[in-house]
């Protein structure tokens, strides 16, 4: 029976380039694991798209001096160009700037307002005295109360991770004119989270196998107890309000809207399979699985915030709840030279810089190796080059190419019928299906790195058994022999690759070309007779530029 799987991806902002940190967090974790669940035979959807009301991206156009709008199509774009050089395999990656996602936020709204979880309150907000209006929480720095870093956002501090509001900043400072802000009323719609702590510390206190920093830092949260958040802002770039109870000036603001882009994008996927009702086969299924791919930076607002605005739905979208998250396997920090990776402080390599320097597989390859799923991960070109040099290319590359080639020169340009097996090539056999079998309990578990390291030790085995057999004497010594062991060696490649094609999907489909299309999640008996070319090798080494690797 199949599964149906929404693979939810965080929505980057479309404010700047993304850099390899973020490829690393989210967006390649989620790629590897979508692509083995459609191998495994599982139903996917796995969707995100462009953030377009992002505060940093006002914050970005006022400096620029053009509209939001224009920042958001040189963004969205290069996004695009990058997952296609990446080679991710979306279902949908569209933007929070579509009327659907508007609908559907809306809708959400009016549900929520009608089961009493949204209420009107007035607050007093931080007002730029000097350009005379509200600030939203990106267009306001100051000192973090918490670990006095001094640039800490009024949404976030970068430096201890922590969500804050604007008014608990120390020395608060306007981003649009340096002026010190004041405080002024002003009147917003409420989602009362508050509602939800019991509900939410038993939906947290149920999940097994989460790993461990996300569920503690999500229960670390309830026990400070949740607060109720205005969900409204003094803007004019956001999604319109379905109501005029607060009158002009108002929009519903990106961090309640952002996180429904995950139901917004199913609902525009489902129009364009021409089956709007399809959604629901993820949503309103008792079967279905829900994985989230974020950063930790992300954990509040995926595993309370997102969920709470889900329970408070109820029943008024479709019959019956909306499912909640199933797993969330945020992943920790990149860092580079010891920093964290940062998009607005500029630390750490773009993709367009990663993409520039190596080649889609071979950078998929070495970021895969060094996911920071428990921890934060130090990543460098040089440990970048040196991964792919030293583990891909010595490897699975060789291994690869030096098979093939043999195989080409020593058996008439195809593959041999082999003679009987000797236990030496029953074990290979029997060694490869047992990594592919734990590989993918590995995957089922999120456990990517240790997926890959599976892939990588049952290469190694092959390349083991090449050199005990040594096939390279055996077709001159014993023929045919030597044709089995390549037989043999060839067989286990073809259990190999199935662990490695979600990782590395473009040589992935050129031995695909080569041996012949997989067949699930299962090594495929191979095709004798079918002709094998001389190959060409599937990846190259690595020579950093010294000056370019030295550069900050």
């Amino acid at each position: 029976m199949t599964t149906p799987v929404l693979v939810a991806v965080a929505w980057p902002y479309a404010s700047g380039s993304r850099h390899l940190g973020h490829l690393a967090g989210a967006y390649l974790p989620a790629d590897i694991f979508a692509r083995q669940q459609r191998a495994v035979g599982n139903e996917v959807l796995m969707v995100s798209g462009s953030d377009v009301h992002g505060t940093p991206i006002t914050v970005r156009a006022e400096a620029e001096g053009v509209a939001p709008a224009d920042i958001v199509a040189r963004y969205h774009g290069e996004f695009l160009r990058q997952w296609d050089e990446l080679g991710m395999s979306w279902d949908l990656f569209t933007t929070t700037g579509t009327d659907n996602h508007a609908a559907t936020t809306q809708e959400m709204f009016l549900a929520q307002l009608a089961n009493g979880h949204i209420d009107r309150r007035v607050s007093e907000q931080l007002f730029d005295p000097e350009k005379e209006r509200f600030l939203p929480d990106r267009f306001v720095e100051g000192t973090c109360p918490h670990c006095q870093y001094p640039d800490a956002r009024g949404d976030q501090c970068d430096n201890c991770g922590r969500t804050l509001d604007p008014t608990d900043l120390i020395d608060p400072r306007s981003k649009l004119s340096g002026a010190t802000p004041v405080l002024r009323e002003t009147e917003h719609f409420y989602y009362r989270y508050s509602d939800f702590e019991d509900r939410l510390r038993s939906y947290l206190e149920a999940k097994q196998g989460w790993r461990p920093h996300v569920l503690n830092f999500a229960l670390g949260w309830l026990d400070e107890g949740l607060h109720d958040r205005a969900i409204t802002r003094d803007i004019d770039w956001g999604i319109e309000l379905p109501l005029d109870d607060l009158g002009p000036g108002k929009r519903i603001y990106v961090w309640y809207d952002a996180v429904i882009g995950y139901l917004s994008a199913s609902k525009e996927w489902a129009d364009r399979t021409g089956d709007p009702e399809r959604w629901k086969h993820w949503w309103q299924n008792d079967n279905a699985r829900h994985v989230y791919f974020i950063g930790k930076d992300n954990i509040p607002f995926h595993a309370l915030f997102w969920p709470a605005q889900l329970m408070g739905v109820g029943d008024r979208i479709a019959a019956g709840p909306l499912r909640l998250p199933d797993d969330i396997p945020a992943n920790q920090y990149v860092t580079f030279k010891g920093g964290k990776a940062s998009a607005s402080r500029g630390v750490g390599l773009t993709i367009d810089e990663g993409l520039a320097r190596f080649q889609p597989d071979a950078l998929r390859y070495a970021l895969a190796a060094a996911f920071p799923e428990q921890a934060d991960t130090e990543i460098s070109e040089e440990q970048i080059a040196a991964r792919i040099n030293e583990e891909l290319v010595a490897n699975w590359g060789n291994l690869v190419n030096r098979v093939l080639a043999m195989v080409h020169r020593n058996c008439d340009g195809a593959i041999p019928a082999p003679g009987p097996l000797e236990p030496e090539d029953d074990a290979l056999l029997a060694g490869v299906d047992g990594f592919v079998q734990q590989s993918a309990k590995q995957f089922d578990g999120v456990q990517l790195r240790a997926a890959l390291r599976t892939g990588m030790e049952a290469a190694q085995t092959v390349n083991q058994y090449l050199t005990a057999t040594e096939p390279w004497k055996l077709v001159k010594s014993d023929p045919a022999r030597g044709r089995t062991v390549l037989y043999v060696a060839l067989a286990a490649i073809n259990g190999v690759r199935i662990m490695l094609a979600p990782y590395l999907p473009f040589s992935a489909a050129a031995l695909d070309e080569v041996l012949g299309q997989p067949e699930g999640w299962a090594r495929a008996p191979l095709e004798v007779g079918r002709p094998i070319d001389k190959p060409t090798p599937l990846f190259a080494k690595v020579e950093l530029d010294p000056e370019a690797a030295e550069a900050p």
